[in-house]
């Protein structure tokens, strides 16, 4: 690609100097500058920036900064700049309605069209290709679907823009905060009221239990107490008899006091249960009417700042109607770092206490500039603050910074009943949907018959549309440092290291969020929520609570990936053929192919036993990688069901060659029944873990195989393989494995050569049968003698299943 072409694609931020690629790209600008979206605002005030806010300095062409309307310095009377015009001018480039810039809206070819950005201007003078011919609007001959580099730039950037609706301006702006303090202790001394109502109800009830209890206990202590004189009076007893009648007469009383202990703690525990179910919903109530009233005023207020202002699309008033967004969650944003600077705001104010929800908010949204930024910040600010893990003191009351989570301490309030309540406060319309999930403890195959598996969850109206939002499946969680996600994943650490009291130094734990749940896409968000109202679905097409059932058990780390299915009917139960094998098959996107690595676990679906007749079912799986399909074919040992889990990690070769333990997590689960099997099925020969044939080599390895391509190989009595090194590697080890058959019996049957980059690997098999081979190397140590020399372990690199036969 000519340089020059290459100039349009990379370029520097003008204002942090690093990198802008095209999808995060403002520009070009004046002199052909560029910024990122996250940079691009006053370079006096900071506020956030559009192309439709932005202004140049007009008197100082050397000043190449963007400024807001308030800050950008004036020019002289009689100045025109040329580079307004000729931002001007590509704005009202003609745009066709056939064509669709790939490199603008994704899902297109990935390739670039030369044609795309052909550097002719639509306004050139008369004569070039672009022009007109003298006609009126001097367009009768332009191409339609052709931009000029400056109108390809900016009309990417209004996209992002338009998408991220600039509804209005700063809440601050419109909305005086002692009003909506004002509104806010309103609401408060309401929730008091209702506090002190739950209180006052939970005394009374465990009032008539502890009263029915006491009734309970005198009237059964009475009976033992009778019984026990009846026993003394019924002759004239010894004292050693008086004395064991004593000793059994209190030890039964014990067990009486033991036992209404007991109970009573168990009818506590049921009433509490049930008077939480009641003042939940009761909270969520009082908190659904006081989020319309901040909404009512907000909008109210909104509505008289904003209602000369044509250049501002007015954020609904009522909330609309749920329908499917017409955007993907990609469409807004590419990367959760476009929101690093609102994302370390949320993660500062959670570092603080506040003690209205009006000062919280404020210091949230108080500069974001879109709803998607306000709703951004206030998911993260939940994610961060580790509501579950906060510790209340008891005499916290509502007008203190801990009082103001007491929802939270009294269990009354849900995370999605705080995230519906800071959205009314920063204007953004918010739901609480009710429904079911695939959470803790489910299994594919469970039906939803009962309420263990019922769930809550947001959406949120956002970029013009309903948008999912689930914080606390999205909510921090502690990992160590190895952990952190590798390459190719999604997942962000909220950056806060924890400083050890004592040994005042910095330790390895990391709190880690998950992105995926933040605007989902419904497409992705029904594989593990289902909504009692199919509407809230969000889908074009709703589906059925058993069509939920049947749809692979998947978690977030699987769309974070970019995982698919590619056959269609894969379902959450898969049932074996008449030879008792089910293939599960997953693909992989392109850009993730060289670092994804899967590993599996197989066990009896009833229970927690991984073996059968004292065989790993680990041995009965056989996972395979060609191109970019990853499959496991399960051979049932039995008839019956099984649980097939199945784990994933993005790595670098460069880290899988180290030799360390890497930690794998869950992208899917499948149950496997078997309801009668025909073949007696034998187990593979006991090779290392993962994946069978060459192309873990190729990939982590470079090394390519020059004789044998597939997993499995028919040989004869002699076998060679022979490989291509297309880097250092050095150490090869290779080991032999049959059923019955001792490792170290096999290893004189086993050897290997290196000649050059060959890599030649001879086996005679001593009889017919199944083998499996094992092949180990590492990388060659650097000779780089200005550091340590960073040594490897020998790594499993690859390993075949070979059929030896006298007839092959």
């Amino acid at each position: 690609m000519p340089a020059s072409m290459m100039n349009l694609y990379e370029n520097a931020c003008l204002r942090c100097g690093r990198t802008v690629y095209q999808v995060d790209r403002i520009g070009p600008l004046k002199d052909f500058t560029f910024f990122h979206t996250g940079c691009f605002k006053c370079s006096v005030c900071s506020s956030k920036l559009t192309l439709k806010t932005y202004c140049n300095n007009q008197d100082d062409q050397d000043d190449k900064e963007v400024y807001c309307s308030s800050h950008v310095p004036k020019i002289g009377p009689g100045h025109l700049d040329g580079e307004a015009v000729g931002i001007r001018s590509a704005l009202n480039v003609p745009k066709s309605a056939h064509f669709v810039n790939d490199q603008i809206r994704p899902g297109g070819r990935p390739s670039i069209d030369g044609d795309s950005i052909v550097l002719k201007s639509p306004y050139a003078q008369k004569g070039g290709n672009g022009s007109g011919n003298g006609s009126e609007n001097g367009h009768n001959d332009y191409k339609y679907g052709r931009f000029d580099h400056t109108a390809l730039h900016i009309a990417h950037a209004l996209n992002a823009t338009r998408i991220q609706r600039i509804y209005d301006k700063p809440i601050n702006q419109y909305l005086d905060v002692q009003e909506q303090k004002m509104m806010e202790m309103k609401h408060r001394m309401e929730e008091d009221d209702l506090y002190k109502k739950f209180a006052k109800q939970r005394a009374a009830e465990e009032a008539k239990i502890n009263e029915h209890l006491k009734e309970e206990w005198e009237t059964e202590l009475e009976k033992l107490t009778s019984q026990f004189e009846r026993d003394l009076a019924m002759k004239k007893r010894s004292r050693e008899e008086s004395k064991v009648l004593t000793v059994r007469h209190q030890k039964d009383r014990d067990e009486l006091e033991k036992h209404m202990t007991i109970k009573r703690e168990a009818k506590k525990e049921n009433l509490t249960r049930k008077m939480l179910e009641h003042e939940r919903a009761a909270t969520a109530a009082l908190v659904e009417k006081h989020s319309k009233e901040m909404m009512r005023l907000i909008q109210e207020k909104r509505s008289e700042y904003l209602e000369d202002d044509e250049e501002i699309e007015h954020y609904p008033a009522s909330p609309p109607p749920p329908q499917p967004p017409p955007q993907t969650k990609l469409d807004i944003y590419t990367d959760p770092e476009e929101f690093a600077q609102v994302d370390q705001l949320a993660i500062q104010v959670a570092q603080e206490d506040q003690k209205t929800f009006t000062d919280l908010v404020r210091m949230l949204v108080g500069h974001c500039s879109s709803d998607v930024e306000k709703a951004r910040t206030i998911f993260r600010w939940i994610t961060v603050k580790n509501l579950n893990s906060i510790t209340f003191d008891d005499s916290a009351h509502g007008d203190t910074p801990m009082g103001l989570l007491r929802g939270i301490k009294y269990g009354t309030e849900s995370y999605h009943v705080l995230f519906k309540r800071l959205c009314s406060y920063a204007g953004l319309h918010c739901v609480v949907i009710k429904g079911y999930s695939k959470s803790a403890g489910y299994q594919p195959g469970v039906k939803f018959e009962d309420n263990r598996f019922r769930n809550s969850w947001n959406a949120v109206y956002v970029a013009g549309a309903w948008r999912f939002v689930q914080c606390n499946w999205g909510a921090r969680h502690l990992v160590n440092a190895k952990e952190v996600p590798k390459p190719g994943g999604k997942s962000k650490s909220d950056s806060l290291r924890q400083t050890s009291r004592g040994l005042g130094r910095r330790n390895s734990l990391r709190y880690e969020y998950d992105d995926h749940y933040f605007l989902t896409d419904p497409k992705e968000f029904i594989y593990e929520f289902f909504p009692l109202q199919p509407e809230w679905q969000l889908l074009k097409a709703p589906i059925s609570l058993h069509e939920f059932e049947e749809l692979p058990f998947v978690r977030s780390l699987f769309f974070r990936y970019g995982l698919y299915f590619p056959d269609e009917h894969t379902k959450a139960v898969m049932y074996t053929d008449s030879t008792g094998a089910a293939t599960i098959r997953i693909g992989m996107p392109s850009h993730m192919q060289s670092s994804l690595i899967f590993h599996y676990n197989l066990k009896l679906y009833d229970s927690d036993k991984d073996q059968y007749d004292s065989v790993s079912l680990k041995r009965f799986v056989m996972q395979s990688v060609v191109g970019s399909l990853v499959a496991f074919r399960v051979h049932a040992p039995c008839s019956g069901a099984l649980l097939l889990d199945i784990f994933a990690n993005a790595v670098t070769p460069r880290e899988y060659l180290t030799g360390e333990p890497m930690k794998f997590k869950s992208v899917c689960k499948f149950k496997i029944v078997c309801e009668d099997l025909q073949t007696v099925m034998v187990p593979l020969p006991d090779c290392a873990s993962g994946e069978w044939g060459p192309a873990k080599a190729t990939r982590l390895f470079g090394l390519e195989p020059i004789t044998h391509q597939d997993a499995l190989v028919f040989a004869g009595r002699d076998l060679e393989l022979q490989f291509h090194m297309t880097r250092p590697l050095t150490d090869f080890m290779a080991t032999l494995h049959k059923n019955g058959s001792e490792e170290k019996r096999l290893s004189k049957y086993v050897s290997h050569r290196v000649a050059d980059d060959i890599v030649t690997f001879t086996l005679s098999f001593p009889e017919e049968g199944q083998y499996g081979l094992d092949i180990y190397t590492r990388e060659v140590a650097s000779s780089d003698t200005t550091g340590p020399t960073e040594k490897h372990l020998l790594t499993h690199c690859c390993k075949y299943l070979i059929n030896s036969s006298k007839r092959n």
